[in-house]
């Protein structure tokens, strides 16, 4: 998932994200409500971590914001303030789930997967494709039950394409859905990106053609 946490406190927010990094989400970072405004106008993004009390412009009112703007990006609160009404207002303003700090991250990881798998797309734990199998809930890999070991980003491009896995996706699409801001290279970054892992894919058994090339348009996965 492409990830924007809104947190002004840094001793929480950068250990925060190298901990869903390492959970294979892409993740940018926010320091106060109008600057994740500015974020979310110009990123497609699939979950907001939203601190409730943040300096220029308030979590609850940036929720506002943002559901007025018909952002349909998954909305995750995370808050000191524990109280049932704050919860209320939180959730009536347009949040899809609440945490109270401190929280443990096992559950916040929990959370994200549940959300996820809501609708409009339901999204499956186990994702499969053929012979490939990859389990969104240890990030464990396998083709005909042979173990793939992928990078952080090889993962994430396989993970979109059985997500999507009819659909055509073009470079720029990758990019802009899986690199963080500060991070966006060129669209052949992307192309480097799948050639290593259609050699993962070969080494373990799959097709030439397991992620086959829609010329002048993307890649897709090659029909079961």
């Amino acid at each position: 998932m492409r990830i924007l946490l809104v947190e002004d406190d840094e001793r929480i927010a950068k250990p925060l994200a190298e901990d869903l990094k390492h959970q294979h989400h892409a993740v940018d970072i926010a320091s106060d409500g109008l600057e994740g405004w500015e974020y979310a106008q110009a990123g497609n993004y699939d979950l907001i971590l939203l601190d409730l009390m943040l300096p220029h412009l308030d979590g609850i009112s940036l929720c506002k914001r943002l559901r007025t703007s018909n952002c349909n990006a998954f909305i995750l609160m995370l808050t000191a303030l524990d109280t049932t009404s704050d919860k209320i207002i939180g959730l009536d303003v347009g949040a899809d789930d609440y945490l109270v700090k401190p929280f443990e991250l096992e559950e916040l990881a929990a959370r994200i997967r549940a959300l996820s798998r809501r609708s409009p797309e339901i999204r499956q734990a186990i994702l499969i494709h053929g012979d490939l199998q990859l389990d969104t809930n240890n990030c464990n890999v396998t083709y005909a039950h042979k173990p793939l070991s992928l990078t952080h980003k090889e993962y994430m491009i396989l993970e979109c394409f059985l997500q999507n896995p009819t659909q055509v996706l073009t470079r720029s699409a990758i990019l802009n859905k899986l690199w963080e801001f500060d991070k966006l290279s060129g669209e052949e970054t992307v192309k480097t990106h799948i050639t290593n892992l259609r050699k993962k894919l070969r080494s373990v058994g799959s097709s030439e053609d397991f992620i086959e090339t829609v010329y002048g348009v993307g890649y897709r996965l090659c029909p079961k």
